[in-house]
């Protein structure tokens, strides 16, 4: 060598795994994440109609209990609740999509929504009233219930 030149030594040198290791943890992390909000989006996206009109129906035919239990049973107070199952009855067989064309869960949806017209058309205007037109609805969804629950 010359004196002109600098003495260099080349250094050990150092790897790169530990940024590697640390961009594969990252890409692991990051790929779990992305799995899990993938699986979330998939679960959400099987239909959870049907168990939300079990759900609301459900809810309603409590408060007509409640309205009977509270001894609070005029008309304002019952007459909603019969309505909004009324409502939902209209979507039994696009909640149930894969029983639409059964003619036993036809024919229960169809009674269950003639049991709600009457209440509709003649509400109790008493206590007892209230009491036998939920006994009415009650059994028409336990019909249903019976045959397709299991």
């Amino acid at each position: 060598m010359n004196d002109t030149q600098p003495n260099t030594v080349a250094a050990p040198r150092k790897g790169n795994g530990r940024k590697y290791l640390f961009l594969f943890l990252i890409g692991l992390v990051m790929g779990a994440i992305g799995t899990v909000m993938l699986m979330r989006a998939w679960q959400a996206r099987q239909d959870p109609f049907p168990d939300s009109v079990m759900h609301v129906q459900a809810w309603h035919l409590k408060q007509l209990d409640s309205r009977v239990q509270e001894n609070r049973c005029a008309a304002t107070d019952t007459l909603p609740h019969v309505k909004a199952l009324r409502t939902t009855a209209d979507d039994l067989e696009w909640a149930f999509p894969d029983l639409k064309d059964d003619a036993r869960f036809a024919g229960h949806a169809s009674k269950f929504r003639a049991t709600l017209d009457s209440a509709l058309a003649s509400p109790p205007l008493n206590c007892a009233g209230v009491g036998t037109m939920n006994k009415q609805i009650q059994e028409a969804c336990g019909a249903c219930h019976q045959d397709f629950k299991g």
